[in-house]
């Protein structure tokens, strides 16, 4: 009934409305209809469809056997609607990965054309988010390019709430009191939207790069969780809707290094989103040009397209490929 596929070390599973309801999860028809009512299927579906079977889970995994779920189509012919399921239950607004499989998915099943379609994301935060995608090739990789639209910086971007404005390379960006207190070093954030909100910090040395295991280790995965997770999960602090983390350093010229902790997730291998939102921050605070932006993240490298729209706006274009696992 699920497939899942590996996008740059995330794997989802792929999911049509129909099955989910003939396996009895109690699934609206239109995918509106499902994004406002999530609380009432999602856990059940995420324990359906992402849980390991009884028995059946691997030493020293996780509990889920993937980062999320994708419930879609719900048409067969574009614009097609998804729902992107965090293993937590939460809706997420958009998820370059998640994307991309979900593009590959409709590939396989015939129904991504050549000249691409578009996608809307359904979640119970607003209005859907759409992204335009488009079959193509970078060096002999097939795959997808996904126009995510124009980045907005800045708290007001994110509704984030009680920062402090501080310097960084000549730009102003924001001080989050409790990453600062997490690690000195974690004191210049800068606020990125691509259709989500994210935090990307700001660091001069690799060192202060946390690992992805030192951040499912208590006490700093509790404290991530009290920044990145909305209530009641978290805190909401200081982003009432909860905010996805980045941190990031400048490797050389348009290569940046990240990590990612995500909201509903937490620490992950990659996240396109993120990858885009360290790319757009790296651009506003001058580590990198317009152009191709290489953003290494542990499960892969992003490449990323930034058109400078003038000197305070960017437009970012992800790059992905997924894979089939089972």
């Amino acid at each position: 009934m699920t497939q899942f596929y590996d996008a740059r070390g995330n794997i989802y599973g792929v999911v049509s409305p129909q099955a989910l309801r003939e396996a009895g999860v109690d699934l609206p028809a239109s995918a509106c209809a499902c994004a406002s009512s999530r609380q009432t299927w999602s856990d059940a579906a995420i324990k359906l469809c992402c849980d390991w079977p009884e028995g059946q889970q691997p030493p020293d995994s996780k509990f889920h056997r993937s980062d999320g779920l994708l419930i879609g189509p719900f048409q067969a012919s574009p614009p097609f609607d998804v729902l992107i399921v965090n293993t937590d239950g939460t809706l997420a607004e958009r998820s370059g990965n998640g994307l991309t499989i979900f593009s590959q998915a409709l590939t396989e099943q015939g129904l991504l054309a050549e000249q691409g379609a578009l996608l809307r994301v359904h979640h119970d935060k607003g209005e859907a988010v759409e992204t335009s995608v488009k079959p193509a090739e970078v060096e002999g990789v097939e795959g997808f390019w996904l126009d995510l639209g124009q980045a907005d910086f800045g708290p007001c971007a994110v509704g984030a709430q009680s920062v402090e404005n501080v310097d960084f390379n000549g730009r102003k960006v924001s001080r989050i009191q409790p990453l600062a207190a997490l690690d000195p070093t974690w004191s210049h954030s800068q606020f990125v939207r691509i259709g989500n909100p994210h935090c990307v910090t700001l660091l001069g040395d690799k060192s202060a790069l946390p690992s992805n295991e030192q951040m499912r280790e208590s006490p700093l995965n509790e404290g991530l969780t009290q920044i990145a997770y909305a209530m009641p999960t978290g805190a909401g602090d200081p982003c009432p809707a909860g905010v996805n983390l980045q941190w990031a350093v400048r490797e050389s010229a348009q290569r940046i290094i990240a990590r990612v902790f995500e909201r509903g997730e937490g620490p992950t291998a990659s996240s396109g989103t993120s990858a885009s939102a360290v790319a757009c921050a790296a651009w506003r605070v001058g580590w990198v040009e317009a152009g191709e932006v290489q953003v290494v993240m542990p499960g892969g490298t992003a490449p990323i397209l930034l058109e400078a729209i003038d000197g305070e706006r960017v437009r970012v274009r992800l790059f992905g490929t997924a894979r089939l696992i089972g």
